[in-house]
């Protein structure tokens, strides 16, 4: 085992904790940004620090094409190829080929690349090397996700590989400085659901993520499947559910017992010129703020909200998205990581109802 997992305060199944990893720990729950190609877009390492976040999610797939997982060691290893000196957990790459129309088998998967169209391969055994040259301090198995819906037939195939690549995944673990993570299938089955966790977990992995959801299905069986999961996970582990970031689905998988999240929704939704707040979603390119002088958030203590009237952020929106990105992006982060905070201050003090309600009230 890599890592230990330290579990202080429970509110029903909600819990806070901390997670040590050999290198670096963070409190949970938590919430990652996601930096792709090595950074969250538009919006730099030493900001995504000063908000507060402690861990980051950097993407296997476009990492090994470009600029290769060689030339990211050679400078040093993820942590100094990007900038970012805390905690970084790596995906495997599986989600990006499944979404990209790969062709999976037995032995792996293969696919063409989006930067030059060359035919490439992926293997359980390349995926974790990768992740071990990358150096981040999380590394996830291999795994075949499945867009939803789906029939039982495709569900069971590509759950029975993604249980024969974590035992490969597993017995090419090299690194011994970095925490190995399986991830649970099944689509929302009940019973391959149990059978993925059951056998997943026969494996010893350091923690366990929830993968394959937030894929189309209704948002009501996805919570569903969540709590299924958690009632079955171990509790000395960390427990991350895989891709999904919205207020409501967040606050509602911490209090399922989810430790761990991730999703590009911050960066995303704020390039399109909207804002997570207080008082519910705000999209800035509302005629309504032509000539407001009111700040996006009043509750709120970033700069933006600070320094900013909602006149000049509609005004950016027309003239200067990229800019407006920035903004907002900042905005949405610091809404996140809050958020995050107020679940594990209120589990603290046997007050997570106070969160539930504010998710409901602004982001059913």
């Amino acid at each position: 085992m890599s890592g230990n997992f330290e579990v202080y305060l429970e509110s029903g199944s909600a819990r806070a904790g901390r997670f040590h990893g050999e290198r670096h720990s963070f409190e949970t729950p938590v919430f990652m940004p996601v930096g792709t190609r090595g950074a969250v877009r538009l919006f730099p390492y030493d900001l995504v620090a000063e908000i507060g976040f402690e861990i980051i999610l950097a993407n296997t797939y476009h990492m090994m094409l470009k600029p290769g997982a060689a030339t990211v060691a050679s400078v040093g290893g993820l942590h100094r190829f990007s900038g970012w000196d805390q905690a970084i957990l790596t995906d495997s790459g599986g989600f990006q080929v499944m979404s990209l129309g790969a062709s999976f088998d037995e032995d792996g998967v293969s696919f063409v690349s989006i930067y030059d169209g060359t035919k490439l391969r992926l293997t359980p055994e390349e995926s974790l090397a990768t992740q071990e040259l990358l150096g981040s301090d999380i590394a996830m198995v291999l795994d075949v996700c499945t867009m939803l819906p789906a029939g039982r037939f495709e569900l069971e195939r590509n759950l029975e590989l993604t249980l024969a690549w974590a035992k490969r995944s597993k017995a090419a673990k090299t690194r011994s400085d970095q925490s190995l993570f399986g991830i649970v299938q099944g689509g929302t089955d009940p019973k391959l659901r149990e059978r993925s966790l059951v056998q997943t977990c026969e494996l010893s992995f350091d923690g366990y993520a929830i993968g394959g959801l937030a894929v189309g299905e209704e948002r009501s069986l996805t919570l569903d499947t969540v709590g299924r999961c958690t009632e079955m996970l171990p509790k000395e582990t960390p427990r991350y559910l895989m891709g999904v970031g919205d207020p409501y689905s967040v606050v509602h998988s911490i209090a399922l017992g989810i430790d761990m999240f991730d999703c590009v929704a911050p960066s995303r939704v704020a390039r399109h010129g909207m804002a997570w707040t207080s008082s519910g979603k705000v999209s800035v390119k509302q005629a309504r703020y032509i000539s407001s002088g009111d700040p996006l958030d009043a509750s709120c203590s970033c700069q933006t909200c600070e320094g900013y009237p909602l006149a000049l952020l509609n005004h950016l929106y027309k003239v200067d998205p990229e800019t407006l990105g920035v903004m907002l992006t900042r905005h949405n982060l610091t809404f996140m990581q809050t958020l995050i905070t107020w679940c594990r201050t209120s589990i603290k003090e046997g007050s997570f109802s106070e969160v539930k309600s504010f998710v409901e009230t602004y982001y059913s």
